[in-house]
């Protein structure tokens, strides 16, 4: 399994539970609203010496309707928690060694529509090689 699968797969299990209809790991061709969409990273190469290693930015993009943000306002403030503390080893041996939030931002996708942008970067290091 590639580290970009891994980190996909740790993301859209973060977001279980999470109030929406559904967490999608590629854009999806239909779903009713609130859902959420975890976009692919790009990815670095981070490593040292002994240890593999990657630095990536991915986004956590929410999509929702209604004449105002407040549900989605919400939903991003826990998508953000939920992936702070998403748990340090991911598998395949990678584990995080650093997560960040760079920014966010809700904007109006079309009438009554609205998405939510969350982009984060993460470090991450191997122990095999």
């Amino acid at each position: 399994m590639s580290v970009q699968e891994v980190l996909q797969a740790a993301l859209v299990e973060a977001l279980a539970g999470l109030e929406v209809t559904a967490v999608f790991d590629a854009p999806p061709v239909r779903a009713a609203r609130p859902y959420a969409l975890v976009e692919e990273a790009w990815l670095t190469d981070w490593g040292t010496k002994d240890m593999a290693g990657r630095e990536g930015r991915f986004a956590i993009t929410l999509f929702d309707a209604g004449e105002r943000p407040a549900r989605l306002r919400a939903l991003a403030g826990e998508v953000e928690d939920r992936i702070a503390a998403m748990p340090r080893g991911i598998g395949q041996g990678w584990a995080i060694a650093s997560l960040v939030l760079l920014r966010s931002r809700i904007s109006r996708d079309g009438d009554s529509r609205w998405q939510s942008v969350s982009e984060f970067r993460v470090r991450m290091l191997r122990s095999e090689l």
